[in-house]
């Protein structure tokens, strides 16, 4: 049955606040909240959702391996690095990251950026909930921790290519 048939007919409706949210570790900061992921649609094809950077945070360096992403900046401001090349980010600003194109997205303003993705095969949801915190709507951020000390094979298992720094 190929993915297309296990959701055929179906429909899901996701408000703010009802889905997966994981506060995510240095050196990103904020929080990464999936909205629609295969456990949730049925289809394996992609995921969605938002990811929130702190000011003066950032996603370090990384390729994906065997996924397509596209990127749009949602609110507030900072700056992407693709392949090195240096692109602002502001409302509206999309992007479309191949397999093994290395990005970084830096937050240097001082408020938060947030960033609108999808990504297919979809399952970037796993990686969130590996590296993070669970998350609950209002609560205070914490205070900034370190991400998992196997985040490597974390990174591995999610099909990640890390080119970043640790």
């Amino acid at each position: 049955m190929s993915d297309l048939e296990t959701c055929r007919g179906r429909a899901v409706v996701a408000q703010p606040g009802d889905g997966l949210s994981f506060w995510q570790p240095k050196p990103a900061n904020g929080h990464a909240d999936p909205m629609l992921y295969p456990a949730l649609t049925g289809f394996d094809g992609l995921s969605m959702g938002f990811q929130t950077i702190a000011p003066g945070g950032r996603i370090r360096a990384h390729a994906h391996g065997d996924q397509v992403e596209l990127q749009i900046c949602f609110a507030g401001a900072g700056h992407v690095l693709v392949d090195g090349a240096r692109h602002e980010l502001q409302p509206g600003t999309a992007c479309f990251l191949g397999p093994d194109v290395v990005h970084e997205i830096v937050n240097d303003s001082a408020a938060d950026l947030v960033q609108l993705w999808v990504i297919g095969p979809g399952g970037l949801e796993d990686f969130f909930r590996a590296i993070g915190r669970e998350r609950r709507p209002g609560e205070a951020a914490p205070e900034p921790f370190e991400r998992p000390a196997d985040v490597a094979a974390i990174e591995r298992a999610q099909g990640f290519d890390k080119t970043g720094p640790a």
